[in-house]
């Protein structure tokens, strides 16, 4: 059983380790982070929610359970690398494609590198969000 001060720090807590978990994931191409530790920090972040507020409100969070996001993560990994050998380049070669661009070549900069970090990211919050929930079930279902 969680205390209310642990619960009303967990609520700015668990935002602000979001926000610095999609900090990490963006600027991870240019400097040091990227899908992994961002990934973790993600994680921690449901995990504090899990032991401050249950397993059911952090799986309410989540919105999707944590093996489909492990999935959908995996499954933009591969898609990133598959789309560089589907082009005729050696798999995951980084692409870019510039959506909205006009004919003097500007416009928003997506790469597949960006998508494999995505899907890393979504791996490893998938990963660590199903052990843990997994723990805290196991627990509160010995304590009932």
């Amino acid at each position: 059983m969680s205390t209310p001060i642990l619960k009303a720090a967990a609520r700015v807590l668990v935002a602000l380790m979001l926000v610095v978990s999609l900090y990490l994931l963006l600027r991870g191409h240019n400097e040091p982070g990227g899908g992994f530790i961002g990934g973790l920090i993600a994680a921690a972040a449901f995990a504090l929610l899990t032991v401050s507020h249950g397993a059911e409100h952090a799986r309410r969070a989540l919105r999707l359970d944590p093996v489909e996001i492990l999935g959908i993560g995996l499954a933009a990994a591969l898609g990133s690398g598959l789309f560089a050998a589907l082009s005729g380049a050696e798999p995951f070669t980084g692409l870019w494609l510039l959506l909205g661009a006009d004919g003097g070549g500007k416009g928003l900069p997506i790469s597949t590198v960006l998508v494999f970090d995505i899907g890393v990211w979504l791996t490893v919050i998938g990963s660590v969000s199903a052990l843990v929930l997994a723990l805290e079930e196991g627990a509160e279902g010995e304590e009932g």
